[in-house]
C-alpha cells in the first residue's frame, strides 16, 4: 500500500525551482501537477527504469491531500490496476518523476511564463483537442 514516495536526487532540485519559477503554490501542488501531466502524455511507464529516491518526500497526505482516491483513481485506469496492487507507489513515484522532467523542459524553453499562464495554455490546448 502506498503511503509516501520520494522524488529522484535530480527532481529535488527541479520541483523546487518549478515552485519558484511558476508561483502555484508549494512543492507539493507543483508535485500533483507533474504526476496528472505525466498521466496525460499517455505513456505507460516500465517499473524497470524506476529513478533514486534520493530526493524530495511526500505522505500520500501531503502529495494528494482529501483527493487521493481520485489520483489513484487516474493510475489504476491507466493501467488496469486494482486500488491495492503493490506496485502503485512505483508508479506514482515514477510518474511524478516524469512529470517534473517534462514540466522542467517545457517551464525552461518559455522563460518568461508565469503558473497560470502556463496551466491556462495547457487546459485550453486540451479542452481543443477534445472538441475536434
Amino acid at each position: 500500500m502506498f503511503t509516501q514516495i520520494k522524488t529522484s536526487k535530480e527532481n529535488k532540485e527541479v520541483v523546487a525551482l518549478l515552485t519558484r519559477k511558476l508561483g502555484l503554490g508549494t512543492e507539493n501542488v507543483i508535485a500533483r501537477i507533474a504526476y496528472t501531466y505525466s498521466l496525460s502524455q499517455d505513456k505507460k511507464l516500465d517499473l524497470n527504469d524506476i529513478k533514486d529516491a534520493g530526493g524530495k518526500e511526500y505522505s500520500k497526505a501531503v502529495l494528494f491531500g482529501e483527493y487521493y482516491d481520485m489520483y489513484l483513481g487516474l493510475l489504476c485506469v491507466h493501467y488496469g490496476l486494482y486500488k491495492t496492487d503493490k506496485d502503485i507507489g512505483r508508479y506514482i513515484k515514477m510518474h511524478v518523476d516524469e512529470g517534473l522532467q517534462l514540466l522542467n523542459e517545457e517551464v525552461n524553453e518559455r522563460s518568461n511564463i508565469d503558473g497560470f499562464d502556463f496551466l491556462t495554455e495547457k487546459i485550453n490546448s486540451s479542452l481543443i483537442v477534445i472538441n475536434v
